[in-house]
């Protein structure tokens, strides 16, 4: 096959990783998060809720990691890709841009450690998410322990989603509200 028509050929894994992609967006972008739960609608709360949310259902797969590697894989490329165009977008000069990506992705590993033991310790998990998703904002206990339950009621959703659900683009995310 040429290399022009490799560009054409219907890449089913793409399709799916990209279908993932948009309901992470989606849901980090949910207004109850920054209107009620005390979020900060900030890039850094926006970035916070995208990496909250991408940690959820990259966990997920990392379940069956030996049938989901380059999934995974593509779908962490599929985002830092859309931060990289973002950052573009808003200006910031392209030195600037490879370096803000690299840091970005270097504190969503660091989130990722954070949550998984949060996970495990409720303790953890409201500081993670007072160091991480409320950054400098100063949530109130009720909005940190929402916060918590969410992160807790959506792990335990993913947990439960067929693997193959996942792999065709389907996210089963829980309602936001209880």
């Amino acid at each position: 096959m040429g290399v022009l028509a490799s560009l054409f050929r219907h890449n089913p894994r793409r399709v799916a990783v990209n279908a993932v992609y948009r309901r992470i967006v989606e849901r980090a972008r949910e207004p109850v998060f920054y209107t009620e739960w005390g979020v900060p609608d900030t890039l850094d709360g926006r970035f916070e809720l995208l990496a909250l949310h991408a940690f959820l259902v990259l966990r997920r797969l990392k379940r069956d990691h030996g049938a989901t590697e380059a999934f995974a894989q593509e779908l962490f490329d599929t985002m830092f890709a859309d931060l990289d165009r973002a950052l573009r977008e808003m200006g910031v000069g392209d030195l600037g841009v490879g370096r803000r990506v690299k840091e970005m992705a270097a504190g969503f590993y660091g989130r990722i450690v954070a949550y998984d033991k949060g996970l495990a310790d409720g303790a953890a998990l409201d500081a993670a998410l007072r160091r991480n998703l409320y950054g400098t904002a100063a949530p109130s206990e009720a909005q940190r322990a929402e916060a918590a339950t969410y992160v807790l009621r959506q792990a335990a959703a993913l947990e439960a989603q067929p693997l193959a659900a996942l792999l065709a683009g389907e996210v089963g995310f829980a309602p936001v509200a209880a």
